[in-house]
């Protein structure tokens, strides 16, 4: 089996590539992200860029990777700290520039207060820079120095390149599709995740207040070895469910309410992103199920659709019928299917996409139209399937529908034969979350 460096090297040589097809050589540079300060002298949890660390697994601050597709061949280059045995007692290890070019399997790897001294040489003659442009202020500020620094030389006989390329662009298109590597860990992530809802089903009780689940749920990320959450968990219960985006964490659950969790851990740089909708006293009243099961419907005909060579928005159309059909037959909407679809009266009840693509980022990198056409989902790709139903009260609504929110979202990898689900173990029939509940 491969070494992890491999599939970062991998990644560099397949981007080294596409820089001689666009350019015919040129110069990549991509920085980490910065750290940032969250107050004083205390600096939020770091994490690095997720273009950087994809190309190159790095994960301390202060590095950035250059590939230089040159006449003479190609270098792969990763700039970073140098040793510091004083800044080590008080801030932690550090991998220095002859650990990280070995372990990283860079060919060098130079100290970072060499980089201002070094770019001008590995700009000069290139073609093209290719880097992400807008990206970070300073790094911007950084690369409009170094072209006007080659710019400068122009009379010993060098030139500066005559064009700047977004990076982000042909990284996109690459982190669109995973390979094995990126697939194992996403597997982890959506076990670790898929733990962490089964034991806030098991948790819950009336007179919790969301908080308190959510404890749990961080609980089971960081004793299973994930980093962290990989976007702010969402615990919502009772008229909370029917806020997409709710954040407060922070009302007392009653008998009655339904709890919906969208929360997912990040695995070493890959995220997870699962929602499961549990009543607070373990048994779905009349109408939760009702519409419990229409969502659960709806999110198992999404999947059934998430196949090599399909549209990636055909399993949202799949969504959208099959909710407004069972709005008709609950009669929360009135009509025919196609004139509840056409006139768009669904949308009262679900109003977002069935899902998005998946991976480094919880909304992650890749387009989901290219020239207008939507993109084909093929093997490797992830996204999740997450539709939805948010009832709030109005006038059309009958009162024991009121304040139901439920949303059942799972992670897919897309394989040569369908899919497989990464997030599968967390209870989501009926009948398994209320016996998760009853644990």
């Amino acid at each position: 089996m491969r070494n992890t460096r491999q599939f970062y090297r991998e990644r560099r040589t397949a981007l080294l590539r596409t820089m001689r097809d666009h350019a015919g050589g040129g110069l990549a540079l991509l920085p980490t992200a910065p750290e940032v300060v969250r107050n004083r002298d205390s600096t939020y949890p770091y994490r690095p860029d997720s273009y950087f660390y994809y190309l190159s697994g790095f994960p301390e601050p202060e590095a950035v990777v250059a590939l230089v597709a040159g006449p003479d061949g190609d270098r792969q280059v990763l700039f970073c700290r140098e040793k510091n045995e004083e800044r080590e007692i008080w801030d932690g290890f550090r991998y220095g520039p002859e650990a990280a070019k070995e372990i990283f399997g860079f060919d060098e790897a130079l100290p970072i207060g060499a980089l201002a001294e070094k770019l001008p040489e590995l700009a000069s003659d290139r073609p093209a820079l290719f880097t992400p442009l807008g990206l970070f202020e300073p790094w911007d500020r950084q690369v409009t120095q170094l072209l006007n620094d080659v710019r400068a030389r122009v009379r010993t006989g060098v030139s500066a390149p005559e064009e700047v390329v977004d990076v982000r662009a042909p990284l996109d298109t690459m982190r669109l599709v995973k390979d094995g590597h990126e697939a194992d860990l996403m597997r982890r992530a959506g076990a670790i995740s898929s733990g962490a809802h089964a034991r806030a089903m098991a948790a819950t009780r009336p007179g919790w207040f969301e908080y308190q689940v959510e404890a749990e749920l961080m609980h089971e990320f960081l004793r299973h070895g994930a980093q962290a959450v990989a976007y702010p968990s969402i615990v919502a219960s009772g008229p909370n469910a029917c806020v997409l985006h709710y954040r407060d964490n922070d009302r007392e659950m009653a008998a009655g309410d339904l709890l919906l969790i969208d929360a997912g851990c990040e695995y070493r740089g890959y995220a997870s992103d699962i929602t499961r909708t549990f009543p607070v006293d373990g048994r779905f009243s009349g109408p939760q199920k009702d519409v419990y099961e229409l969502v659960l419907a709806a999110q198992l005909a999404c999947l059934d659709a998430i196949r090599p060579g399909v549209e990636f928005h055909d399993y949202h159309k799949v969504a959208e019928r099959v909710l407004a059909q069972g709005y008709l037959d609950l009669g929360l909407l009135q009509g025919t299917l196609d004139e509840v679809m056409d006139s768009g009266a669904y949308k009262q009840f679900y109003m977002h996409r069935a899902g998005h693509w998946l991976g480094m980022d919880v909304h992650d990198a890749g387009l989901y139209r290219v020239q207008g056409a939507s993109q084909r989902l093929v093997p490797g790709m992830a996204l999740t399937v997450e539709p939805g139903t948010y009832i709030r009260p109005a006038d059309n609504v009958p009162e024991h529908f009121w304040n139901i929110g439920v949303r059942i979202e799972d992670d897919v990898l897309v394989t040569a034969t369908g899919h497989e689900n990464l997030t599968a173990a967390a209870p989501k029939s009926v009948a398994e979350v209320e016996d998760a509940c009853r644990r």
